[in-house]
């Protein structure tokens, strides 16, 4: 692939990949996959302890040896302060509204979900998104030959920016308006990530035909990746010819045979239709496209109390989470119905499960078929 002049560009050639596809995911067998597979694999560790973090970073240098791979974290310009220092299981209930406890307890009850195991300990839910928390991951993640850090929900701190130029390492940050993007590029940031709304995960409002063109002239000459919705080779052609050096994919990776995506949920996005996904904050308390379930729906009902705030939403749910994800591979249980997942419009096109390589290079393969179909187009 490195041959290939129709793929393989600058940007390529700065970081040391083959093919522009940047894949970011939870899972770091996939982030290997993609990277052995001349992609770059990016690691998301926004739920990751530094103990946690340390072992799989470790697991990939060894995966990958020289390649160049990279890591993500959740930088958000607000948060809820005292929610993001008072993360203690002990004293993370006094955080929440009696209100949505209850709410919660109710939703359980009516779809009959089972409780936790006497010897099975919640787990509450975390995210390491306070600058202290995220800088104590960047901290780890500077001891390992990581090629790319991104920032994601707001442009990193300075001290983020110069820790990773230190190292030689690229700073990416993820856009959903021309006006993020320009704040990145004034912070220094190298590389951004237009990011519209058919992408899985934390989003905005605008679409991926409408954002990367926008994003492309606001900031020019800084290279910018597409994302959002982006699952085949014939969309890295348009992506491309919209002005983006390459792509940020996400939700294909979900259904890939190295995703660590539980079951039942993997079972729904390979049968769910690019209209079965919602923007909620029921997960996150940001707005994040997931399949759409009767947990989504019952956060949308009459009644319903408003999400709180990152991390304190994260917290609220982390118990009944883990509830449901026990449960869920039981077909026909209100578990499985509750079971939900952040997932982009792209999952319609996620129609079966295929080794991460095999992804990579039917992206590819695609893509330089739709090339040749413009090429002969310009020669006739």
């Amino acid at each position: 692939m490195r041959d290939d002049p129709g793929m393989h560009n600058a940007l390529c050639e700065q970081l040391g990949i083959d093919v522009p596809i940047f894949a970011f995911s939870h899972c770091r067998d996939v982030v290997a996959a993609v990277t052995k597979a001349g992609g770059m694999g990016v690691l998301g560790a926004v739920a990751h302890s530094p103990k946690g973090l340390e072992i799989d970073l470790a697991w990939i240098d060894n995966e990958v040896g020289d390649l160049p791979y990279g890591v993500d974290l959740l930088l958000p310009v607000k948060f809820n302060d005292d929610g993001a220092k008072r993360t203690e299981p002990t004293d993370a209930k006094d955080l929440f509204p009696p209100a949505h406890t209850a709410f919660i307890n109710g939703m359980l009850e009516q779809y009959d979900v089972p409780a936790l195991p006497p010897d099975l300990a919640a787990r509450g839910g975390r995210m390491s998104v306070s600058p202290e928390a995220a800088g104590t991951l960047l901290d780890v993640a500077l001891t390992h030959p990581i090629r790319l850090f991104a920032s994601a929900l707001g442009p990193p701190p300075e001290d983020f920016i110069r820790k990773a130029h230190e190292q030689g390492a690229v700073v990416a940050a993820l856009a959903g308006t021309a006006a993020h993007a320009r704040r990145h590029k004034d912070a220094g940031v190298d590389l951004i990530v237009a990011q519209g709304t058919e992408a899985g995960g934390h989003t905005g409002t605008v679409s991926t035909l409408v954002l990367v063109p926008e994003v492309v002239q606001a900031v020019a000459p800084t290279p910018v990746l597409a994302a959002g919705g982006i699952v085949k080779g014939s969309q890295i052609a348009a992506a491309m010819a919209l002005g983006a050096a390459g792509v940020w994919c996400g939700s294909v990776w979900l259904t890939t045979e190295e995703a660590e995506t539980h079951p039942a949920v993997k079972q729904k996005m390979l049968t769910a239709s690019s209209s079965d996904t919602v923007r909620s904050r029921s997960l996150t308390g940001k707005p994040a496209r997931m399949l759409r379930t009767p947990w989504t729906d019952a956060w949308e009902a009459e009644g319903a109390p408003a999400p709180l705030g990152m991390p304190l939403q994260t917290m609220l749910v982390a118990e009944a989470q883990q509830r449901i994800g026990r449960s869920a591979h039981n077909e026909g249980t209100g578990a499985n119905d509750l079971a939900t997942y952040f997932v982009g419009q792209g999952v319609g096109l996620m129609d079966r499960i295929r080794p991460t390589r095999q992804v990579v290079e039917e992206m590819v393969q695609e893509y330089l078929q739709v090339a040749e179909m413009f090429a002969a187009q310009v020669a006739d």
